[in-house]
């Protein structure tokens, strides 16, 4: 059985294999014979966590895939009243062809994998946030393979991502792995404090990965030579008690234009939403040209899709 949990879940070849059918679904989007590997099957979307374009994405992917879109939201599941997830597990596993899940703790989606009988996929843990990473690199590749779908694995190779704000959180995480795993340059920057923890070189070790990204605290450093700056909210959900004291320490870190002037002059801002304006980023970079953040949330849809048919083909065989 093969599940999507962690941006390593998949071979370098298998992630190529995952934007060249991204791009396809997208130019077909809507077509009469746009493929259809989840006809007949339902599929579950478990949210523990508030959102908007994960929850649509998804859905409105399962459903153009064929499928039957089941919305379960935790709070009104037995989950909340202390079945437990090995339960849980098993039971939709005898209802569901294959399930997502957006959650806290990375450990829920390992017993999903565990005690279940049906293919799991990461829609975010506060570990990290694979749909997001394959979603932003499929956004670079199709700008930067010239159009041919067959080389958005290869053009990604070399290339300098860098991640500014709080680099122990899940999206710094998934940069850090992905981004090596891809054979990019990753350059993780924030404050002291706000490197990443030892569950991430763990991660690398389990991997079988050297963690070959580099951290600093100095932003400008951090941006020269950049083909993108990304960044990320500085206060995530359930981190409000910790508001002002982060919107001080990140302060620094705001990717602005004087950022982006260090960058590559083609450079990219990115940013996964929703976002802050004046706080992480200035409105000049986000709303700027040099900004993708909308075409990223567009390529949600697409690439997640083409995760879902991944799996659906591999697991028929």
């Amino acid at each position: 059985m093969r599940h999507f949990l962690k941006e390593t879940d998949l071979s370098v070849e298998e992630a190529a294999q995952v934007f060249e059918l991204a791009a396809a679904l997208k130019a077909g989007r809507g077509n009469a014979d746009a493929p259809k590997p989840l006809a007949g099957q339902s599929w579950g979307l478990l949210f523990f966590k508030k959102s908007t374009r994960t929850r649509v994405s998804f859905q409105v992917g399962v459903s153009e895939l064929g499928g039957n879109p089941v919305m379960l939201n935790a709070e009104d599941m037995q989950l909340s009243r202390g079945e437990t997830p090995e339960d849980t597990a098993k039971v939709l596993s005898r209802y569901l062809h294959g399930i997502v899940i957006r959650c806290h703790e990375h450990a829920l989606l390992e017993t999903f994998v565990k005690c279940g009988t049906m293919p799991v996929v990461n829609a975010l843990s506060d570990f990290l946030h694979p749909c997001q990473f394959y979603t932003d690199m499929f956004t670079l590749a199709e700008r930067w393979s010239g159009g041919d779908p067959k080389k958005m694995g290869e053009c990604l190779r070399g290339r300098k991502i860098v991640f500014i704000g709080d680099t122990a959180c899940n999206m710094g995480n998934t940069f850090a792995l992905g981004c090596v795993h891809l054979g990019m340059e990753v350059v993780l920057c924030g404050p002291a404090g706000y490197e990443p923890h030892a569950d991430l070189y763990r991660q690398f070790e389990a991997d079988g990965l050297k963690p070959n990204f580099t951290f600093t605290t100095d932003p400008e450093a951090a941006a020269k030579g950049a083909d993108v700056l990304y960044t990320d909210v500085w206060v995530s959900m359930g981190m409000e008690d910790e508001k002002e004291r982060r919107l001080r320490e990140f302060r620094p870190y705001q990717v602005n234009e004087r950022l982006m002037e260090l960058a590559k002059k083609d450079a990219y801002f990115m940013h996964c939403l929703p976002a802050h304006i004046g706080e992480e980023v200035s409105e000049g970079v986000l709303k700027g040209p040099r900004s993708i953040i909308f075409d990223e949330a567009e390529n949600r849809l697409h690439t997640q899709k083409a995760i879902l048919a991944f799996l659906a083909r591999e697991n028929a065989r």
